[in-house]
């Protein structure tokens, strides 16, 4: 939700700007216009740049949250693979043992 209304927000602090930029090429005779305009054009860039922070701050904690369910994922097949290694050198183990006995083992 909040980055649909990045580029508005965008789109509108530059079109500020790009008035306060010509405001600025003919000074107004009244300096109170002037400083109006520039805490207008201070206060939108700060909602603003609030807005793209909330962003980024929302996009990290859902790639952060994905990474950490992925990480789980590969915990849980990592450990399973570990538990069918562990059986096969078991048997291993044993049909190694066996053959050093002089028994004979059944086939797999």
């Amino acid at each position: 939700m909040k980055s649909q209304m990045f580029a508005p927000a965008l789109c509108l602090s530059l079109g500020l700007l790009s008035a306060s930029v010509r405001a600025a090429d003919d000074p107004p005779a009244d300096n109170s216009l002037a400083q109006d305009q520039a805490k207008a054009v201070a206060a939108t860039v700060k909602h603003d740049a609030k807005v793209v922070a909330d962003a980024a701050k929302d996009g990290a904690k859902q790639i952060a949250d994905k990474a950490k369910a992925v990480a789980h994922e590969v915990a849980a097949a990592s450990k399973e693979g570990a538990q069918e290694v562990a059986a096969s050198a078991k048997k291993g183990a044993e049909k190694a043992k066996a053959a050093a006995k002089g028994e004979k083992t059944p086939p797999p």
